[in-house]
């Protein structure tokens, strides 16, 4: 492994625990992430001669924390800041990620921010990433996660795990940016790999704290029960070669049994209460998990879960997978159908995975020049290059068979 290879893989896994414990020193967000950023260019001047140290992370945080003293001393804020760091209301959790979700959660923030404040900051995604991730365009997504750092600073938010009093109220911002933080790892919004499992792990890791510190919290259950489901998946969705493999070419003798177990059990403790977002998620994936191949699948209960979770969630993205599993249960016509109102609809505009589950319902019913149009535009607004090395073997098989 060449030193700037190490070094990208610090940044992936490193990133949020160094940020995290330089935060809490300086009790600034702007300073901690520039003090980060330094650490990593020094690494990239230093590990080459010195070598990649054995605890990577443990030195970027010492070279961060550094860092922040020396500006800290130069701006002479040393010693307004000396207090806040000898005394904490709370003593610091066992993963200072959480810490870090938890302040970004802090009720005084809108979700929106919320949302982007943490896929900037725990994710360690660049403003780009977390634009696309959120399908807004790049500069709104800058001007939100800065109003949202200065509220932060203005208003003193400590990164710490609140009381039990103050939990309920950020409880569901943290499901949702847990979740998203997953679902960003999941399939990496772009670069070299189908996923990003630094994220997916450090959001798996996260949930299980909010389930240690919410035990009887159906959302917290519903949600960990998702993402262990979904995870269950993780090593079949590639091939050997590295190719993406779609859920019905998945050999699901790989599927991660110990946690499809897990997950049903929670998700059954979930649906005891009444049903959240998260719980009919599980639910859908839970059908998927049980199902003993791809052709034994019943998409009639995945629509009529799908109808619910409209009913909690009326999201765009929603509507485009139930048109998905329509499309499964009552053929491309019906599923190309559903999908065309969602052409109008400004959320999706320039979200790929709209275009190509057009393409892939247009294939299936012959329409070549159609669907190898579809193909075209799921291309250009790819950045994943396993997804968009499919789609590609998808346009090119479609243009040789016709």
């Amino acid at each position: 492994m060449t030193v700037a290879e190490a070094v990208e893989r610090a940044h992936r896994e490193e990133w949020a625990r160094v940020l995290a414990a330089t935060a809490r020193f300086t009790r600034d967000l702007d300073l901690a992430e520039e003090c980060v950023q330094d650490a990593y260019a020094r690494a990239l001047d230093t590990w080459p001669e010195a070598g990649v140290p054995e605890r990577p992370g443990a030195w970027l945080t010492t070279v961060a924390r550094n860092r922040a003293l020396d500006r800290l001393r130069r701006e002479s804020h040393l010693r307004r800041m000396l207090p806040l760091l000898v005394t904490d209301e709370v003593a610091p959790p066992a993963d200072d990620r959480l810490g870090l979700v938890l302040m970004c959660c802090h009720p005084a923030l809108s979700r929106d921010a919320q949302v982007a404040l943490t896929l900037r900051l725990v994710g360690g995604l660049s403003t780009a990433e977390v634009a696309r991730a959120y399908l807004v365009p790049e500069p709104a997504m800058a001007a939100r996660i800065t109003r949202a750092k200065r509220k932060i600073a203005a208003a003193r938010i400590p990164m710490r795990v609140p009381g039990p009093g103050e939990l309920p109220d950020r409880v569901a911002a943290a499901c949702e940016v847990v979740h998203l933080v997953y679902t960003t790892g999941h399939t990496a919004p772009g670069g070299p790999g189908l996923q990003r499992t630094d994220l997916a792990d450090g959001a798996l890791a996260i949930a299980r704290m909010l389930r240690l510190l919410l035990p009887r919290d159906a959302e917290v259950a519903g949600l960990l029960a998702l993402l262990l489901l979904l995870d269950a998946r993780r090593d079949a969705r590639t091939a050997a070669d590295g190719r993406m493999l779609l859920l019905a070419e998945q050999d699901r003798t790989r599927w991660d049994a110990g946690r499809i177990a897990e997950g049903t059990a929670l998700l059954g403790e979930a649906l005891r209460r009444p049903p959240t977002r998260w719980a009919v998620q599980a639910a859908i994936a839970a059908v998927h998990a049980e199902s003993p191949s791809w052709e034994a699948t019943d998409w009639s209960e995945i629509c009529g879960l799908y109808d619910v979770l409209l009913s909690l969630w009326p999201s765009p993205v929603v509507r485009l997978n139930r048109a998905v599993a329509l499309g499964f249960r009552d053929g491309p016509a019906a599923g190309l159908a559903a999908l065309e109102p969602l052409l109008a609809e400004p959320a999706l505009a320039g979200y790929g995975y709209l275009a190509a589950a057009r393409a892939d319902f247009l294939r299936r019913l012959g329409r070549t020049a159609d669907a190898a149009l579809a193909y075209e535009e799921a291309i250009a607004l790819t950045l994943n290059d396993v997804e968009r090395a499919f789609l590609t073997r998808r346009l090119a098989g479609l243009r040789s068979n016709g």
